[in-house]
């Protein structure tokens, strides 16, 4: 065989190689992948100039996908207008999916928003790429630790527009065996 073929069999045998092995990392990478999430951050539109910004890191670990409420991780918001308001971080203690909608609750564990800590509160996101829509509990039962906690996994629809160029949400789609 001459030098020039010999260095085409090799290079193809070490492609070969290396695409078996991509696709075996492909394959666990599916197995393995989370059950469900929700990630990102958006600032909502409103014509006031409000600055109300929220950001999701929430998860459902493959070996809990029958069982949404054992979601782990955070989400924060924050809510201002001309220098006052407040901000809310979240422990998640539910996440449910479905194509590129997230529904995620959680209980306030810490806040400037006076009786709002120790509180459940849910969040919807829609995620449309550009165009992303949010949701919140609080827009039917009133202010986290001024009216009535949602049950775990509800919040309301996602009526928010998000505002251009801020949205960066990630769903990844629950997929319970039914």
């Amino acid at each position: 065989m001459k030098r020039r073929t010999k260095i085409v069999v090799l290079g193809s045998a070490l492609l070969l190689t290396a695409g078996a092995a991509s696709a075996a990392t492909a394959s666990d990478a599916l197995r393995q992948r989370e059950a469900a999430a929700l990630t990102g951050t958006a600032e909502l539109y409103r014509s006031a100039g409000d600055d109300i910004t929220l950001s999701f890191d929430a998860h459902l670990a493959a070996k809990d996908k029958a069982d949404p409420m054992k979601a782990t991780g955070t989400f924060r918001f924050s809510h201002y207008l001309n220098g006052s308001g407040a901000r809310a971080e979240v422990e998640v203690d539910c996440l449910v999916t479905g194509g590129k909608v997230a529904v995620v609750s959680g209980v306030i564990t810490e806040s400037d928003l006076p009786g709002a800590e120790g509180k459940r509160v849910g969040v919807t996101v829609h995620d449309l790429g550009r165009h992303d829509r949010l949701g919140y509990s609080w827009a039917s039962t009133g202010r986290p630790g001024e009216g009535n906690e949602p049950p775990k996994c509800v919040s309301s629809a996602p009526f928010e527009k998000v505002k251009k160029g801020t949205g960066d949400f990630t769903v990844v789609p629950w997929q319970p065996e039914l």
